[in-house]
């Protein structure tokens, strides 16, 4: 439904100030011990998949459904066609329609749009753009919510904040060693862009772990460095996981594709191959200082992370998924400028 005023959009966590952060967090601890009431009576959020979602759909649908609200869901591959991105396009291709004229008719519609955006997956500098989410950002007039595009996953640091929050009565100071960790089909670095930002904003000291040729978006690595400049703490890289888990307090589990081979995916393969020693198991995790868990999930047992972590005490990875849920139930409240 079209808004008198420019929407509040969510396409990196860095788009709301660490006071809006806390405020949501505070928010989202009191609705996951009290039910909310029916706080989106007749309003509906769009949920766009372009790829395929489990927590993320089934969390947000949960989220309305609690808060009162509908959701509707559309899915690339069966409910609607290509959409074009690129300004000024002559649109002679497969795409019979643009972004531009989707999200204003959208807008007609529903309260808010969620987008998972598919990446092409041939060149890492025309991906790392996110044309896509910034385009559907432009021309909707309602709020945007990334559901997770080549850069960022926003909601899941989202939850990643609430869940360390929850752990650690202070989270400044604190060790977290970042693992690469291998994976038939490694994920893309979205998540771990997120957290990444997230941990450093809050002050906490990352050791990011992985094997050659997994580095991370150099331009995403610049702005990580100058928020750990900023807010005084450590930010290493490229180290063994070994090195970066020694002492932690947290290791965080995820699993990257090599942007040295994106769109090569003959030498992928191949670059892949020689990273099957990449695992958190019980000897790594216990290097830590009382190490806890995390992983954004789907995970794959016994690949990425062993069944003795991953059903440990240690792992918060169920209590991260939860709280995608009450999480995103306050942040639909923050952004839909209802007050709880």
């Amino acid at each position: 439904m079209q808004s008198a005023t420019s929407p509040k959009n969510l396409i990196r966590l860095r788009d709301l100030p660490l006071q809006e952060l806390d405020l949501i967090l505070e928010r989202a601890r009191s609705l996951k011990l009290r039910p909310s009431p029916n706080e989106f009576a007749g309003q509906t959020v769009g949920l766009l998949f372009f790829r395929g979602s489990l927590r993320t759909r089934i969390s947000l649908e949960v989220a309305m459904h609690q808060l009162g609200g509908d959701t509707i869901e559309l899915t690339a591959a069966s409910d609607f066609w290509d959409l074009e991105d690129r300004e000024g396009a002559v649109m002679d291709g497969r795409a019979p329609e643009h972004v531009k004229d989707a999200a204003a008719v959208l807008s007609r519609y529903v309260d808010a749009l969620a987008v998972r955006t598919a990446p092409g997956a041939r060149s890492w500098d025309v991906d790392r753009r996110d044309d896509e989410i910034a385009t559907w950002a432009r021309y909707a007039t309602v709020p945007v919510i990334n559901m997770e595009s080549s850069l960022w996953h926003p909601l899941q640091a989202l939850a990643d904040r609430m869940t360390l929050k929850e752990e650690f009565a202070e989270t400044a100071g604190k060790r977290v060693a970042v693992v690469w960790v291998h994976s038939p089909e490694p994920a893309s670095a979205a998540v771990t862009h997120s957290f990444l930002d997230m941990a450093l904003r809050d002050r906490m000291n990352v050791s990011i772990a992985h094997p050659q040729g997994y580095e991370l978006d150099s331009g995403v690595m610049r702005g990580l460095e100058e928020v750990a400049a900023k807010k005084g703490c450590e930010l290493r890289t490229g180290l063994s996981k070994e090195e970066a888990v020694e002492g932690a307090d947290v290791v965080y589990a995820r699993s990257w594709q090599s942007l040295e081979t994106y769109g090569n995916p003959t030498l992928a393969a191949s670059r892949l191959s020689r990273t099957n020693d990449w695992m958190v198991d019980r000897k790594l995790l216990d290097s830590g200082q009382s190490a806890r868990f995390m992983h954004a999930m789907p995970i794959r047992r016994n690949i990425e992370v062993s069944d003795e972590v991953l059903d440990s005490a240690e792992s918060l990875v169920y209590t991260q998924a939860e709280n995608r849920l009450h999480a995103q139930k306050a942040l639909l409240l923050h952004l839909l400028k209802k007050q709880a």
